[in-house]
This record gives C-alpha cells, sequence and structure tokens, in this order.
C-alpha cells in the first residue's frame, strides 16, 4: 500500500521579510534599513500551536503583524490554505483577515475605553456582514461564554473589567469570525503568573473544541513549552533554529537557543543548560554583523562564521539549525 502524504501546511511563510526605511533630514532622505524580519520561513499545520521565540528585537511580533496583514512585508511569499497571499484587495483581502485574526499583548490598549463589550464583539460581524443583524446579540453572548465571561457582563466597559478578563474579550473578539489562525502577540506577558495559567489553557481547550491553530510569539520558554508543539526560535530577524518542542527543550543544538535556555530558571534538572555568551551586547538590526549575526555572542565563533552566513538546514533529527559548527 502506498505511504500517506503529510498533510499540507495551513499556512506556509518562505523568506519573509519586512524592512523599514530609516530617513532623516528636511527631504526625509534614506539614510539606512532596519530589517526587522530578514528571510523567515516556517509552517503552521491545521490545529497546531507553533511557539516563536527571542529576545526583545528580534522581530518576533513584526512577524505575526504582517502575518496578519498590519505592517506591509517587503519581500517573501506566505501560501493560506494553498492559495498564495500579498495581492489581495478589497474583498478578497477581508476574507483573509476574516480567516487570519490577532490577539495583541495589552489587554486594556487594544480595547475601545468608549465601547461596551458587547460593542467590541460584534464589531466584526458588523464589518464582515456575518449572520443577521438580529441574530449577531446572541452570538456575542455566546462568544463571551465559551471564554469565561458572562452575559451580564456584555453592558460594561473595559476598564470594568481586570487584566485576565480583558484578554480573554480580546481572544473572544478574535474568534467571532470562526479564523482558521490566531497570531497570539505575547498575550500573556502582561498578567499575573496565575491568570497566565487560566489564558493558556482556555487556548487549550478553544484549540480542541474549535481546531484553530496559533502562531503563538513570547519571551517566555516556560510559556512556550506549556502550550506549543513546535518551536521557532529568532535572532536579528532570523530562525536560527526550530524543532519539536520536547526535543528542543531537551537538546538544544544552536549556541543561541542554548543561551536563552539557560537564563530561564528551572527545576527540572534535566531542563538546566550551562551556557554563557562571550558578550551581551544585542547588534542592532540596522547594522547586523557579518555571517553569523550571532558570532560576535557565541563562544564558538570562528572564521567562518564572519565570512558566511550559515543557512537554516534540515537534520536527521527533523530539525533546522543555523549553525557551522552544531
Amino acid at each position: 500500500m502506498p505511504l500517506d502524504t503529510p498533510a499540507a501546511p495551513l499556512l506556509s511563510v518562505r523568506d519573509l521579510k519586512v524592512h523599514f526605511p530609516i530617513r532623516q533630514g528636511v527631504f526625509q532622505r534614506q539614510v539606512g534599513t532596519v530589517r526587522a524580519v530578514d528571510g523567515v520561513s516556517f509552517d503552521i499545520g491545521r490545529a497546531e500551536t507553533v511557539g516563536l521565540v527571542g529576545e526583545s528585537g528580534c522581530g518576533k511580533s513584526t512577524t505575526g503583524l504582517a502575518l496578519a496583514g498590519l505592517v506591509e512585508a517587503s519581500a517573501g511569499e506566505v501560501t493560506f490554505d494553498g492559495k498564495r497571499v500579498g495581492t489581495e484587495r478589497g474583498a478578497s483581502l477581508q476574507r483573509y483577515r476574516q480567516r487570519m485574526q490577532i490577539v495583541f499583548q495589552d489587554p486594556f490598549s487594544s480595547l475601545n475605553p468608549r465601547q461596551r463589550v458587547r460593542d467590541i464583539l460584534r464589531a466584526p460581524l458588523d464589518i464582515h456582514g456575518i449572520g443577521k443583524a438580529s441574530e449577531r446579540p446572541a452570538k456575542v453572548l455566546e462568544m463571551m461564554a465559551r471564554v469565561g465571561l458572562r452575559p451580564d457582563q456584555a453592558a460594561n466597559y473595559p476598564h470594568q473589567f481586570s487584566g485576565g478578563q480583558r484578554q480573554r474579550i480580546g481572544i473572544a473578539r478574535a474568534l467571532m469570525l470562526n479564523p482558521d489562525v490566531i497570531v497570539c502577540d505575547e498575550p500573556v506577558s502582561a498578567l499575573d503568573v496565575s491568570v497566565q495559567a487560566q489564558i493558556l489553557n482556555l487556548l487549550n481547550d478553544l484549540q480542541a473544541e474549535l481546531g484553530v491553530s496559533f502562531l503563538f510569539i513570547s519571551h517566555d520558554l516556560g510559556v512556550v513549552e506549556h502550550i506549543s508543539r513546535k518551536v521557532a526560535v529568532m535572532y536579528l530577524g532570523k530562525i536560527v533554529e526550530m524543532a519539536e518542542r520536547d526535543a528542543l527543550f531537551a537538546n538544544p543544538t544552536h549556541p543561541y537557543t542554548e543561551l536563552l535556555l539557560s537564563s530561564t530558571p528551572s527545576l527540572d534538572p534535566r531542563n538546566r543548560h550551562d551556557f554563557a555568551a562571550s558578550s551581551e551586547d544585542v547588534p542592532s538590526a540596522t547594522s547586523k554583523p557579518s555571517g553569523c549575526a550571532f558570532r560576535t555572542r557565541c563562544p564558538l565563533a570562528t572564521a567562518e562564521c564572519a565570512e558566511i552566513e550559515p543557512p537554516l538546514t534540515p537534520r536527521a533529527d527533523g530539525r533546522t539549525v543555523a549553525c557551522h559548527h552544531r
């Protein structure tokens, strides 16, 4: 019997780049470029969570914003459910945004303080013309109950909720259009630890119930380990390692991944990693080092690292790594 072919990914990203010009002077001449995202590739399957981790400024949030259509990509190819994305306009763009939603980091500034929750949650239905107008209030109450909010809170304003409740509102708003993929941009970083666990469990439950996929962006490796199936590690606009969650946390390959894990406290002796960077100075995205961008901090760096940028190469164990020495 022929072997089953692997299912095509729901979202496929290839060599995505997002560059921002630096302009100065009266005539606003371009004097440089911020390479926020500089060639990122990964796949997300159906009902799958992929974690995207890295230090602040590595470009992970910009990657999410570009996929959600909130930042224009400079180059690259994004394929969503077999169809290339990037040339959509009008109704086609609206359909894409209906299937690709985002939950923002700050659960307060992402909500309109002058709108009641029922109006915030109904807005996506009104904009996209989903269902009959008479049916939309009931859908709002149904979604509030699904994310753990009481229906009698529908008339409240955002300031009347706690931080965790406001993030539940943000998740409910993202779910109103029944999307296939949700970009979660640091969705629990502004919350207390106990509330973080509640939100993560809610996301897991929603994925099991609705089959939605998540791109989970975070700098907290503990959070990513809890929720993700695959993890991509990003440094200065590029992915340097991508692997299954258990394999990456048990046996990191790229020196930068080792550095991140060694910086994270762990009570499990199997997850302790002894690794120190040769320098704590992070290069700028406007003037990256030649060759491997991590070489200025890597104790394994050689002359080859300064001359040749290591490609993201698949390994026999299923992970991909960009390093000359690992």
